[in-house]
């Protein structure tokens, strides 16, 4: 029993190990079989000398698993010819373009134009496309269908967001000079105080590639629906909850918000364009690959 919850503990010691060193694991692995054996073996000797039996025993049935340190020497060097996996967050392999997914989808992608609040292209959008993972485009295309039969359509103006994207931000907030765009975007907000109030983050949900910048289109006139505040706004007048001055912008605010929710999103309480898969297949992975035709 004694040995079995010694072999157990190693099992443990070497998981959590491979979480921490990653490549390094197997050297770790084979020295950890190196040390026990050692070990191992200094203990069987005392046995010996001692004329217990029981440690004897004990130890001698350790020392017969000594096969496991060469094999583990073997596979160590053929995994060093092998070619490293991809960093999780440059993989994109899990992620769909969603016009193949929503084809009739309207794209607008505002970080690829200067029309933005930085007021220039964001660093990471190398093309105008929209990419998602495939269970956000999945429950996406379900939205659209319900509306489409409603006579709207979808028009998307951020999906996936890269890291460096948001770096760029973070640097373009960092720069309180830079007021380009301010009379468009944020002329009532003091740039100085975008990181305090929370207009600009180090992190985006959109990088984990399952959150949707959306509006809709009046599928008979091509007209956006009246949100009562543009995109991309700094103000309270793009809190969902904010008292538009028009009936039918609060209204057209919830056939957006009501839609996204019976097909899985979940909204933010600071804009209304905004929403999340709400089961998101990668709730803590920050992606960092280019946005670019998949």
């Amino acid at each position: 029993m004694g040995s079995r919850k010694l072999i157990s503990s190693k099992v443990v010691l070497l998981n959590l190990m491979e979480g921490v060193f990653h490549k390094h694991t197997l050297f770790f692995f084979v020295l950890i079989q190196f040390f026990f054996a050692y070990m191992h073996f200094l203990l069987y000797l005392c046995g010996v000398l001692m004329n217990a039996d029981q440690i004897i025993h004990q130890h001698m049935k350790y020392l017969r698993t000594l096969y496991i340190v060469p094999l583990s020497l073997i596979l160590l060097l053929s995994c060093q010819k092998q070619q490293p996996a991809p960093e999780p967050e440059k993989d994109s392999s899990a992620f769909v373009n969603l016009t193949d997914i929503i084809p009739d989808a309207i794209l607008e992608i505002r970080y690829y134009s200067t029309y933005n609040f930085v007021g220039e292209r964001i660093d990471g959008y190398e093309q105008p496309v929209a990419l998602m993972t495939r269970q956000a485009a999945d429950s996406l295309k379900a939205v659209s269908d319900e509306l489409k039969s409603y006579g709207y359509r979808l028009k998307i103006w951020d999906t996936y967001r890269p890291q460096t994207a948001v770096n760029h931000f973070i640097r373009w907030a960092e720069n309180v000079q830079d007021t380009a765009m301010k009379k468009i975007f944020y002329p009532m907000v003091d740039k100085s105080v975008l990181f305090e109030q929370g207009y600009i983050y180090a992190r985006s949900s959109h990088s984990r590639g399952s959150t949707v910048d959306l509006t809709l289109i009046d599928a008979a006139t091509g007209k956006e629906l009246d949100m009562g505040s543009p995109f991309d706004w700094f103000g309270e007048e793009s809190h969902p909850d904010y008292p538009c001055k028009l009936y039918r912008q609060s209204e057209n605010r919830l056939t957006l918000r009501k839609a996204m929710l019976r097909h899985g999103f979940e909204p933010i309480d600071s804009e209304w364009w905004h929403f999340t898969l709400r089961n998101e297949p990668f709730p803590d992975t920050y992606f960092d690959f280019p946005i670019r035709q998949l």
